[in-house]
């Protein structure tokens, strides 16, 4: 479990010290940092992917794109550097990168794993030094096989290519591999911990039983194309109607779809990153998301969520007060634009009840401001 991301210099922060939970929830306004937390580990990710023996930290590739040296590095106070640093129980790794402003990757500097340092290393594997690479690979492992998903996802298809499980073993920052890893694991069982009660423990019924929670009725029907490495997706919402095509069902069932499939395929201790997953969600479904994160959560799997929506939110803390996940297990933090002297985040906790304890100002605050003006209406 990733518990504390240290970045220095990263985007908009000339320091940042972010504890991270089994479920982490990262809210606030735009454009104030809470993409470049997700980023930070994509990043990692991404590098350790797409060029395994690289020394450099890859910033443009098929997850992110972030431009430049000049665009990631903090323009106020970080020159050519930026650093990254995990800890994860008693294991630590902290990065050095640097590079010339028009750069597209950023030379390793200096990498201190759990104490030893080794200083621009000329030879690497997963972004470690070879002679090092034993006492980390575990963590490294973790990161390289992340699941990350933008709030940018694939809308409904005609028809879903399906790829070598080594060449998409996850659903793809877009959800664009959702229906070839739907498909591989359609019979394979579904860890116990995430089973629904009374409904076959395999791939293909649990996420039907899933999806079922969000949109009643929820059907999914895999076809094979005759000579072609494709599916074609149908999907009914009710017993009384035929399969579909996506098309016409709507864009939220096909948004959801990659979440719960990687939620149920992700395996214990695995990272999930997900961007606003209440895009196309109606309120109630909202909620039913921030439920299912805890439930992902308290099985095991880490999650790291960016959302706008005080519904997710409360999802969350209905799952606490309920028990499927305690106070313990949750981080709540507030991004703010780095202005004069206030804090950048601030860090509301949950009780066992569910309740947080403080509400800073623009903390899903809204609706209360809003019903503050019609109040004086009749004024």
């Amino acid at each position: 479990m990733l518990d504390h991301l240290r970045l220095r210099f990263f985007k908009c922060f000339e320091r940042l010290d972010l504890p991270l939970a089994p479920l982490t929830l990262l809210s606030g306004a735009n454009a104030s940092g809470k993409s470049t937390v997700l980023q930070a580990l994509v990043l990692l990710h991404q590098t350790m992917r797409e060029q395994e023996w690289s020394t450099r930290l890859i910033l443009n590739g098929n997850s992110v794109q972030l431009g430049t040296v000049l665009d990631v590095v903090d323009q106020v106070h970080g020159r050519r550097q930026l650093k990254i640093g995990l800890v994860a129980g008693s294991s630590s790794v902290h990065w050095v990168f640097n590079g010339d402003r028009d750069d597209m990757s950023m030379a390793m500097e200096q990498v201190r794993l759990n104490g030893q340092e080794a200083a621009n290393p000329t030879t690497s594997r997963h972004l470690l030094p070879l002679d090092l690479y034993d006492r980390g690979a575990s963590l490294a492992a973790r990161l390289r096989d992340l699941t990350y998903i933008t709030a940018e996802r694939v809308g409904p298809r005609e028809i879903y290519l399906l790829e070598d499980r080594l060449a998409a073993p996850v659903v793809g920052s877009r959800g664009e591999h959702t229906l070839s890893v739907l498909h591989k694991v359609r019979s394979d069982p579904i860890r116990d911990e995430l089973i629904v009660e009374g409904i076959p423990p395999t791939g293909l019924q649990q996420i039907e039983a899933r999806m079922g929670q969000f949109f009643p009725g929820c059907r999914l029907d895999i076809q094979l194309i005759s000579q072609a490495n494709a599916v074609t997706l149908g999907i009914r919402t009710s017993d009384d109607t035929d399969f579909h095509r996506p098309v016409n069902v709507g864009f939220g069932l096909t948004q959801v779809l990659p979440i719960v499939v990687a939620g149920l395929c992700a395996t214990q201790e695995a990272i999930v990153l997900l961007e606003n997953p209440e895009v196309h969600l109606h309120p109630s479904g909202q909620a039913r998301m921030g439920a299912f994160l805890a439930e992902l959560a308290a099985s095991g799997v880490q999650v790291i969520v960016e959302t706008h929506s005080d519904h997710v939110l409360n999802g969350i803390r209905r799952a606490v007060k309920a028990g499927i996940l305690s106070p313990g297990q949750a981080c709540l933090h507030f991004f703010r634009p780095r202005v004069g002297e206030l804090d950048q985040v601030v860090s509301p906790t949950l009780d066992a009840t569910g309740n947080v304890d403080v509400w800073p100002e623009g903390f899903f605050d809204q609706f209360d401001k809003d019903m503050h003006h019609f109040a004086g209406w009749g004024d």
